[in-house]
Protein backbone atom coordinates (compact mmCIF):
# COMPACT_ATOMS: atom_id res chain seq x y z
CA UNK A 1 0.00 0.00 0.00
CA UNK A 2 1.53 3.48 -0.83
CA UNK A 3 0.29 7.55 -0.16
CA UNK A 4 0.11 9.56 -2.94
CA UNK A 5 0.63 13.43 -2.73
CA UNK A 6 -0.42 16.00 -5.25
CA UNK A 7 1.00 19.55 -4.73
CA UNK A 8 0.09 22.13 -6.58
CA UNK A 9 -1.03 20.43 -9.62
CA UNK A 10 -2.05 22.12 -12.61
CA UNK A 11 -2.69 20.89 -16.53
CA UNK A 12 -3.36 23.98 -19.25
CA UNK A 13 -4.31 22.76 -22.91
CA UNK A 14 -3.19 26.13 -24.19
CA UNK A 15 -4.97 29.01 -22.69
CA UNK A 16 -7.38 26.61 -21.59
CA UNK A 17 -6.78 25.79 -17.92
CA UNK A 18 -7.88 21.92 -16.89
CA UNK A 19 -6.53 21.76 -13.21
CA UNK A 20 -5.52 24.63 -11.14
CA UNK A 21 -3.09 24.62 -8.06
CA UNK A 22 -4.45 20.76 -6.90
CA UNK A 23 -3.35 20.09 -3.46
CA UNK A 24 -4.68 16.72 -2.06
CA UNK A 25 -2.99 14.02 -0.01
CA UNK A 26 -4.16 10.49 0.00
CA UNK A 27 -3.42 8.20 2.82
CA UNK A 28 -2.29 4.48 2.64
CA UNK A 29 -5.26 2.33 1.98
CA UNK A 30 -7.59 5.06 0.91
CA UNK A 31 -10.32 5.04 -1.28
CA UNK A 32 -10.93 8.79 -2.59
CA UNK A 33 -13.47 9.71 -5.14
CA UNK A 34 -13.41 12.93 -7.48
CA UNK A 35 -16.55 13.91 -8.32
CA UNK A 36 -18.04 16.87 -10.29
CA UNK A 37 -19.44 17.92 -13.56
CA UNK A 38 -18.47 16.96 -17.04
CA UNK A 39 -15.56 19.41 -17.98
CA UNK A 40 -14.39 19.86 -14.03
CA UNK A 41 -11.15 18.34 -14.56
CA UNK A 42 -11.37 15.34 -12.58
CA UNK A 43 -10.65 12.70 -15.36
CA UNK A 44 -7.75 15.38 -16.20
CA UNK A 45 -6.36 15.00 -13.21
CA UNK A 46 -6.68 10.81 -13.21
CA UNK A 47 -4.77 10.69 -16.63
CA UNK A 48 -1.82 12.97 -14.90
CA UNK A 49 -1.47 10.97 -11.79
CA UNK A 50 -0.87 7.90 -14.67
CA UNK A 51 1.22 9.55 -16.58
CA UNK A 52 -1.26 10.04 -19.45
CA UNK A 53 -1.04 13.24 -19.47
CA UNK A 54 1.99 15.76 -18.54
CA UNK A 55 1.08 18.34 -15.92
CA UNK A 56 1.60 21.77 -16.77
CA UNK A 57 3.25 22.57 -12.82
CA UNK A 58 3.17 21.01 -9.80
CA UNK A 59 4.21 17.52 -8.05
CA UNK A 60 2.79 14.24 -8.08
CA UNK A 61 5.09 11.89 -5.40
CA UNK A 62 4.07 8.19 -4.18
CA UNK A 63 5.62 7.02 -0.96
CA UNK A 64 7.66 10.33 -1.34
CA UNK A 65 9.39 9.57 -4.57
CA UNK A 66 8.03 12.09 -7.14
CA UNK A 67 6.88 10.49 -10.42
CA UNK A 68 6.96 13.51 -11.86
CA UNK A 69 8.22 13.03 -15.79
CA UNK A 70 8.39 9.38 -14.50
CA UNK A 71 7.10 7.23 -18.09
CA UNK A 72 3.70 5.45 -17.11
CA UNK A 73 4.63 1.93 -17.39
CA UNK A 74 7.74 2.92 -14.83
CA UNK A 75 4.94 4.66 -12.40
CA UNK A 76 3.57 1.19 -10.89
CA UNK A 77 0.03 2.29 -11.22
CA UNK A 78 -2.63 0.38 -12.79
CA UNK A 79 -6.03 2.17 -14.30
CA UNK A 80 -9.78 0.73 -14.98
CA UNK A 81 -11.27 3.00 -17.66
CA UNK A 82 -15.11 3.44 -18.86
CA UNK A 83 -14.38 0.89 -21.29
CA UNK A 84 -13.60 -2.79 -20.77
CA UNK A 85 -10.95 -2.76 -23.84
CA UNK A 86 -11.08 -6.25 -23.65
CA UNK A 87 -9.52 -8.17 -26.60
CA UNK A 88 -12.36 -10.41 -27.99
CA UNK A 89 -9.65 -13.06 -29.41
CA UNK A 90 -8.49 -13.94 -26.12
CA UNK A 91 -10.09 -15.65 -22.82
CA UNK A 92 -10.94 -14.50 -19.61
CA UNK A 93 -7.35 -16.09 -18.28
CA UNK A 94 -5.77 -14.41 -21.50
CA UNK A 95 -7.14 -11.19 -20.74
CA UNK A 96 -6.05 -11.31 -16.94
CA UNK A 97 -2.79 -12.45 -17.91
CA UNK A 98 -1.71 -9.79 -21.15
CA UNK A 99 0.02 -7.10 -18.90
CA UNK A 100 2.11 -9.75 -17.24
CA UNK A 101 2.96 -11.62 -20.98
CA UNK A 102 4.25 -8.99 -21.87
CA UNK A 103 6.67 -8.25 -19.51
CA UNK A 104 7.68 -11.90 -19.37
CA UNK A 105 6.89 -12.54 -15.99
CA UNK A 106 7.56 -15.94 -15.38
CA UNK A 107 4.69 -18.32 -16.63
CA UNK A 108 4.19 -20.35 -12.51
CA UNK A 109 3.90 -16.55 -11.33
CA UNK A 110 1.57 -15.84 -14.02
CA UNK A 111 -0.63 -18.70 -13.45
CA UNK A 112 -0.69 -18.01 -9.72
CA UNK A 113 -1.75 -14.28 -9.23
CA UNK A 114 -4.35 -15.06 -12.50
CA UNK A 115 -5.94 -17.56 -10.25
CA UNK A 116 -6.21 -15.57 -7.67
CA UNK A 117 -7.70 -12.77 -8.93
CA UNK A 118 -10.28 -14.40 -10.62
CA UNK A 119 -11.05 -16.15 -7.19
CA UNK A 120 -10.98 -12.51 -5.64
CA UNK A 121 -13.72 -11.54 -8.66
CA UNK A 122 -16.25 -14.56 -8.68
CA UNK A 123 -14.94 -15.23 -12.12
CA UNK A 124 -12.87 -18.85 -11.24
CA UNK A 125 -15.07 -20.52 -13.66
CA UNK A 126 -15.30 -18.45 -16.26
CA UNK A 127 -11.73 -18.18 -17.40
CA UNK A 128 -12.00 -20.16 -20.55
CA UNK A 129 -14.71 -18.05 -22.10
CA UNK A 130 -14.01 -15.52 -24.55
CA UNK A 131 -15.60 -11.85 -23.77
CA UNK A 132 -18.68 -12.25 -26.27
CA UNK A 133 -19.65 -15.17 -23.88
CA UNK A 134 -19.61 -12.59 -20.79
CA UNK A 135 -22.31 -10.12 -19.45
CA UNK A 136 -21.44 -6.61 -18.73
CA UNK A 137 -20.82 -6.86 -15.23
CA UNK A 138 -18.00 -9.97 -16.23
CA UNK A 139 -16.56 -8.23 -18.31
CA UNK A 140 -15.81 -5.27 -16.19
CA UNK A 141 -14.92 -7.32 -13.97
CA UNK A 142 -11.93 -9.02 -16.24
CA UNK A 143 -10.91 -5.49 -16.76
CA UNK A 144 -10.35 -4.59 -12.83
CA UNK A 145 -8.50 -8.07 -13.11
CA UNK A 146 -6.11 -7.11 -15.32
CA UNK A 147 -5.48 -4.27 -12.75
CA UNK A 148 -5.46 -6.74 -9.70
CA UNK A 149 -2.61 -8.64 -11.35
CA UNK A 150 0.21 -6.48 -11.62
CA UNK A 151 0.16 -5.99 -7.97
CA UNK A 152 -0.18 -2.21 -8.21
CA UNK A 153 0.63 0.86 -5.64
CA UNK A 154 -2.32 2.84 -6.57
CA UNK A 155 -5.62 1.89 -8.28
CA UNK A 156 -6.93 4.29 -10.78
CA UNK A 157 -10.75 3.87 -11.75
CA UNK A 158 -11.88 6.00 -14.53
CA UNK A 159 -15.89 5.77 -14.59
CA UNK A 160 -15.88 2.21 -14.58
CA UNK A 161 -19.30 1.42 -13.95
CA UNK A 162 -20.95 3.79 -15.71
CA UNK A 163 -21.62 1.73 -18.95
CA UNK A 164 -24.07 -0.76 -16.67
CA UNK A 165 -27.64 -0.77 -16.56
CA UNK A 166 -28.92 0.79 -12.84
CA UNK A 167 -29.23 -2.62 -11.41
CA UNK A 168 -26.23 -4.09 -12.58
CA UNK A 169 -24.57 -1.01 -11.60
CA UNK A 170 -25.76 -1.41 -7.70
CA UNK A 171 -24.39 -5.19 -8.04
CA UNK A 172 -20.99 -4.28 -9.32
CA UNK A 173 -21.02 -1.26 -6.16
CA UNK A 174 -21.52 -2.94 -3.77
CA UNK A 175 -18.50 -6.18 -5.07
CA UNK A 176 -16.02 -2.99 -5.85
CA UNK A 177 -16.70 -2.05 -1.46
CA UNK A 178 -16.39 -5.91 -0.72
CA UNK A 179 -13.32 -6.40 -3.12
CA UNK A 180 -11.43 -2.99 -1.92
CA UNK A 181 -12.06 -3.49 1.60
CA UNK A 182 -10.22 -6.76 1.52
CA UNK A 183 -7.43 -5.82 -1.14
CA UNK A 184 -6.75 -2.56 0.73
CA UNK A 185 -4.96 -0.69 -2.38
CA UNK A 186 -5.02 3.40 -2.16
CA UNK A 187 -7.41 4.05 -5.11
CA UNK A 188 -8.76 7.18 -6.70
CA UNK A 189 -11.73 6.68 -8.36
CA UNK A 190 -13.77 8.94 -10.64
CA UNK A 191 -17.43 9.33 -11.07
CA UNK A 192 -20.42 11.66 -11.74
CA UNK A 193 -22.98 9.26 -9.97
CA UNK A 194 -23.28 10.46 -6.16
CA UNK A 195 -24.78 7.23 -5.29
CA UNK A 196 -21.46 5.43 -6.42
CA UNK A 197 -19.43 8.38 -4.57
CA UNK A 198 -21.12 8.26 -1.22
CA UNK A 199 -21.22 4.47 -0.99
CA UNK A 200 -17.63 3.43 -2.07
CA UNK A 201 -15.33 6.65 -0.61
CA UNK A 202 -13.60 7.07 2.36
CA UNK A 203 -13.08 10.64 1.69
CA UNK A 204 -14.52 12.29 -1.67
CA UNK A 205 -13.09 15.21 -3.37
CA UNK A 206 -15.61 17.33 -5.08
CA UNK A 207 -13.78 19.70 -8.16
CA UNK A 208 -15.59 22.46 -10.12
CA UNK A 209 -13.51 24.14 -13.24
CA UNK A 210 -10.34 22.63 -11.97
CA UNK A 211 -10.50 23.39 -8.61
CA UNK A 212 -11.32 21.00 -5.35
CA UNK A 213 -14.30 23.22 -3.78
CA UNK A 214 -14.70 20.69 -0.52
CA UNK A 215 -12.54 17.25 0.38
CA UNK A 216 -14.57 15.28 3.09
CA UNK A 217 -15.81 12.22 4.31
CA UNK A 218 -19.40 11.36 2.55
CA UNK A 219 -21.64 12.81 5.29
CA UNK A 220 -19.33 15.79 5.71
CA UNK A 221 -19.83 17.27 2.66
CA UNK A 222 -24.08 16.15 3.32
CA UNK A 223 -23.92 17.52 6.23
CA UNK A 224 -21.67 20.08 6.12
CA UNK A 225 -21.42 21.97 2.66
CA UNK A 226 -18.96 24.93 2.39
CA UNK A 227 -20.18 26.49 -0.50
CA UNK A 228 -23.57 26.37 -2.83
CA UNK A 229 -21.97 24.30 -4.89
CA UNK A 230 -21.46 21.20 -2.86
CA UNK A 231 -24.40 21.87 -1.48
CA UNK A 232 -26.03 21.39 -4.61
CA UNK A 233 -24.28 19.14 -6.37
CA UNK A 234 -24.06 16.62 -3.51
CA UNK A 235 -27.39 14.67 -2.69
CA UNK A 236 -29.98 13.32 -4.98
CA UNK A 237 -32.49 15.11 -5.25
CA UNK A 238 -30.67 18.23 -4.40
CA UNK A 239 -30.90 20.50 -1.34
CA UNK A 240 -33.48 23.13 -2.04
CA UNK A 241 -32.41 26.94 -2.52
CA UNK A 242 -34.77 29.89 -1.45
CA UNK A 243 -33.54 33.59 -1.90
CA UNK A 244 -34.38 35.41 1.10
CA UNK A 245 -33.82 39.19 1.69
CA UNK A 246 -33.45 41.63 4.93
CA UNK A 247 -36.00 43.57 6.05
CA UNK A 248 -36.06 45.89 9.05
CA UNK A 249 -32.90 46.29 10.86
CA UNK A 250 -30.62 44.44 12.43
CA UNK A 251 -32.56 44.23 15.76
CA UNK A 252 -35.85 42.69 15.12
CA UNK A 253 -34.86 41.72 11.69
CA UNK A 254 -36.94 39.18 9.56
CA UNK A 255 -35.70 37.42 6.92
CA UNK A 256 -38.63 37.09 3.39
CA UNK A 257 -38.85 35.03 0.57
CA UNK A 258 -38.95 37.71 -2.94
CA UNK A 259 -42.88 36.69 -2.49
CA UNK A 260 -43.18 38.66 0.81
CA UNK A 261 -43.76 35.32 2.89
CA UNK A 262 -41.26 35.82 6.19
CA UNK A 263 -39.27 32.87 7.48
CA UNK A 264 -37.95 32.54 10.94
CA UNK A 265 -34.64 31.95 11.57
CA UNK A 266 -33.95 32.59 14.95
CA UNK A 267 -30.28 33.61 16.59
CA UNK A 268 -28.44 33.67 13.47
CA UNK A 269 -26.46 36.35 14.70
CA UNK A 270 -26.26 37.85 10.90
CA UNK A 271 -23.96 40.67 10.61
CA UNK A 272 -25.56 44.14 10.42
CA UNK A 273 -24.61 44.85 6.07
CA UNK A 274 -26.27 41.08 5.31
CA UNK A 275 -28.77 41.98 3.69
CA UNK A 276 -29.66 38.81 1.44
CA UNK A 277 -28.56 35.12 1.83
CA UNK A 278 -29.75 32.18 0.18
CA UNK A 279 -31.08 29.31 2.51
CA UNK A 280 -30.22 25.53 1.89
CA UNK A 281 -32.58 23.05 3.43
CA UNK A 282 -32.31 19.24 1.84
CA UNK A 283 -35.90 17.74 0.89
CA UNK A 284 -35.68 15.32 4.14
CA UNK A 285 -34.91 18.57 6.35
CA UNK A 286 -38.56 19.90 4.92
CA UNK A 287 -42.16 18.43 5.79
CA UNK A 288 -45.71 18.97 4.70
CA UNK A 289 -47.30 21.31 7.72
CA UNK A 290 -50.68 23.09 7.79
CA UNK A 291 -48.93 25.62 10.12
CA UNK A 292 -45.65 25.93 8.37
CA UNK A 293 -44.45 29.62 7.89
CA UNK A 294 -43.85 28.49 4.02
CA UNK A 295 -46.89 28.85 1.49
CA UNK A 296 -47.29 26.50 -1.78
CA UNK A 297 -48.89 24.67 -4.06
CA UNK A 298 -48.23 21.19 -4.89
CA UNK A 299 -47.21 20.87 -8.70
CA UNK A 300 -45.32 17.25 -8.79
CA UNK A 301 -46.01 14.24 -6.94
CA UNK A 302 -43.27 11.07 -7.30
CA UNK A 303 -43.68 7.92 -5.47
CA UNK A 304 -40.34 6.18 -4.95
CA UNK A 305 -41.93 3.04 -2.63
CA UNK A 306 -39.98 3.93 0.43
CA UNK A 307 -41.14 7.48 0.52
CA UNK A 308 -43.05 9.85 -1.93
CA UNK A 309 -41.01 13.57 -3.34
CA UNK A 310 -43.83 16.09 -3.22
CA UNK A 311 -42.20 19.26 -5.72
CA UNK A 312 -44.22 22.26 -3.96
CA UNK A 313 -44.26 25.51 -6.22
CA UNK A 314 -43.34 28.52 -3.77
CA UNK A 315 -43.28 31.19 -6.13
CA UNK A 316 -42.16 31.95 -9.47
CA UNK A 317 -38.82 31.26 -8.68
CA UNK A 318 -38.49 28.33 -5.91
CA UNK A 319 -39.95 24.88 -6.63
CA UNK A 320 -39.35 22.75 -3.33
CA UNK A 321 -38.24 18.85 -3.29
CA UNK A 322 -39.76 17.51 -0.11
CA UNK A 323 -39.78 14.11 1.12
CA UNK A 324 -42.58 12.80 2.66
CA UNK A 325 -43.79 9.02 3.93
CA UNK A 326 -44.33 6.44 1.24
CA UNK A 327 -48.02 6.73 1.15
CA UNK A 328 -48.22 10.14 1.02
CA UNK A 329 -51.36 11.05 -0.81
CA UNK A 330 -51.04 15.01 -2.12
CA UNK A 331 -52.48 15.78 -5.05
CA UNK A 332 -51.29 18.32 -7.83
CA UNK A 333 -53.23 21.66 -6.81
CA UNK A 334 -52.86 21.13 -3.14
CA UNK A 335 -52.54 23.74 -1.72
CA UNK A 336 -49.90 23.15 1.26
CA UNK A 337 -47.73 24.72 4.53
CA UNK A 338 -44.02 23.72 4.40
CA UNK A 339 -42.13 23.78 7.63
CA UNK A 340 -38.83 23.07 8.66
CA UNK A 341 -36.22 22.79 11.55
CA UNK A 342 -34.17 25.56 11.39
CA UNK A 343 -30.90 23.45 12.94
CA UNK A 344 -31.18 21.52 9.92
CA UNK A 345 -30.57 24.51 7.74
CA UNK A 346 -27.96 26.46 5.96
CA UNK A 347 -27.09 29.79 5.12
CA UNK A 348 -25.18 30.71 1.93
CA UNK A 349 -23.83 34.21 0.93
CA UNK A 350 -25.72 35.75 -2.05
CA UNK A 351 -22.79 36.62 -3.63
CA UNK A 352 -20.16 34.94 -3.46
CA UNK A 353 -22.19 31.35 -2.52
CA UNK A 354 -20.03 30.87 0.70
CA UNK A 355 -21.18 29.41 3.53
CA UNK A 356 -22.33 31.88 6.04
CA UNK A 357 -20.92 31.83 10.07
CA UNK A 358 -22.51 33.30 12.66
CA UNK A 359 -21.03 35.65 15.27
CA UNK A 360 -21.18 32.84 17.60
CA UNK A 361 -18.76 30.98 15.34
CA UNK A 362 -21.44 28.28 14.96
CA UNK A 363 -22.28 27.15 11.37
CA UNK A 364 -25.51 28.97 10.02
Amino acid sequence: MSTLILEGLSKNYGEVEALIGVDLNVGDGEFIVLVGPSGCGKSTLLRCIAGLEKQSAGDIRIDDRSITGVQTRDRNVAMVFQSYALFPHLTVAENIAFGLRIRRTDKSVIEERVAHAAGLLGLGELTGRYPRELSGGQRQRVAMGRAIVRDPVLFLFDEPLSNLDAKLRVQMRTEMKALRQRLGITSIYVTHDQDEAMTLADRIVVMNNGRIEQIGTPMELYDAPVNLFVAGFMGSPPMNFIELHRKGGNSGAQLETASGQPVPLPERGLSPGVRSVVLGVRPEGLRIDDGGPLKGTVEVVEPKGSETQVFVRLDDLHLLCVTAGKRATFQPGDPVGIAFDATESHLFDTDSGQKITTEKGTAA
